[in-house]
């Protein structure tokens, strides 16, 4: 009895696989070990990667995502016209044996070569730097946050029970009684005489709430603190005119756009952590062509301005479908047959940006009333828990978003 071979198709013929380090990159353009040669992370030698790569006549080349390490080399191979297939590292992890650097760009370079690859996605240039601004807003708005609840901690210390009378201590009356604390003002009377007309609260109480022990050392705490919440609201600011001018400066060069107008949604809530300077209502509905996101209930300001900078209009086409789309939010049910019968149906686990942002709308949803959202919404809470609900309702989010954006539908 003879015995059976079977051969693979070699799909990419010309490809290399690179491990990518902090330190060195290791490029294989072929299976022996004279194919491997290691390089550096500096500028000078990504350019020899590329060119060693065109020695070779390589045209397609396989990494993985290892933390931020790929970028540059992912640029520099963009720019020499070399295709770069950018996966996931549990699709590549090393066969049965010791794992090296060496055997790593081999083993890549081998499933690349049949075609066993698929690249993550990447949005576009003017996504992704939209996306950079954004992203260090968010952060700057995390450490304001950060300093916020250091005051309230100094505050709690001093005996100041400012939290009690008041809903935000970095409100106009909080902020204003804060600010002349730090001046060196600990006289109760005239602190309170700082309440805004908005404060519901009394000026007698609050001057009862700010009798404290007036220690120095939480006074410097407090005053630390307070400056670093000044610094990162700036810096905020800051953010928001750069990406003002970025969106502005899109939608101005394209004139059909900039024609595009949309009515005014004086419904949506504006929180403090909203954008300022722009109307986000009318520039995503010019970013996206006619697309009125603002439309679906529970939208918020923020949940707009991350589906823009994380995946943009044109980020949208990469997805074949809508399934596609959730499948990478990881919203979708991962399910799992063996012999007729489904195992498990958990969603995946990981995270990204638009998916928690979705996830905060969904929840927003399930405190409507009488929306088309909100009753699916509760039907299946009523099944399965808000939990449930909450993944099920940022899906659904994703599925209508997808089909508007692809297909210029409008939200009914």
């Amino acid at each position: 009895m003879t015995k059976k071979k079977m051969e693979m198709d070699i799909v990419n013929p010309n490809c290399a696989g690179i491990d990518v380090g902090s330190r060195s990159h290791y490029v294989a353009v072929g299976q022996a070990m004279e194919d491997v040669k290691e390089f550096g992370v500096y500028a000078d030698d990504l350019t020899a990667i590329c060119l060693h790569l065109k020695e070779y006549g390589t045209t397609s080349v396989a990494m993985e995502s290892t933390g931020n390490y790929w970028q540059n080399l992912y640029v520099e191979l963009e720019r020499h016209g070399i295709q770069v297939t950018l996966c996931n590292g549990k699709f590549t992890k090393h066969a049965k044996g010791k794992k090296t650097d060496v055997k790593d760009c081999r083993w890549i370079q081998k499933l690349h070569a049949l075609g066993l690859l698929t690249s993550s996605f990447l949005p576009d240039q003017t996504t992704e730097q939209l996306r950079t601004y954004c992203r260090q807003r968010t952060n700057m708005i995390g450490l304001a946050a950060e300093a916020s609840n250091k005051m309230q901690k100094y505050l709690k210390l001093l005996n100041f029970r400012l939290d009690v009378v008041v809903n935000d201590i970095c409100g106009l009356t909080g902020l204003s009684i804060i600010a002349d604390i730090c001046k060196g003002n600990l006289d109760p009377q005239k602190l309170s005489a700082l309440r805004h007309g908005n404060c519901k609260t009394s000026q007698e109480e609050i001057a009862k709430a700010l009798k404290g022990n007036n220690r120095t050392d939480f006074l410097f705490g407090l005053k630390q603190e307070y400056e670093s919440y000044l610094f990162y609201q700036k810096k905020i600011e800051d953010c928001d005119k750069q990406i003002n001018t970025f969106l502005k400066d899109q939608i101005n060069t394209n004139p059909e756009k900039k024609k595009l107008q949309t009515d005014d949604k004086k419904h949506k809530r504006i929180n403090k952590n909203a954008i300022k300077g722009i109307d986000l209502n009318q520039a995503s509905y010019q970013y996206f062509g006619g697309v009125d996101l603002m439309k679906i209930e529970g939208l918020s300001h923020s949940t707009i301005l991350t589906i823009m900078s994380e995946v943009g209009p044109d980020g949208f086409e990469k997805f074949k479908s809508a399934k596609e789309f959730t499948s990478w939010l990881r919203l979708a049910p991962n399910n799992k047959i063996s012999g007729g019968k489904i195992l498990s149906s958990k969603t995946p686990k990981g995270s990204n940006r638009l998916k928690i942002a979705l996830r905060h709308s969904a929840n927003a949803i399930g405190n409507l009333k009488d929306t088309h959202l909100s009753d699916f919404f509760r039907r299946v809470a009523y099944r399965k828990g808000r939990a449930t609900a909450v993944s099920a309702t940022a899906r659904k989010l994703g599925v209508i978003i997808w089909i508007m954006i692809t297909k210029k539908v409008a939200y009914k």
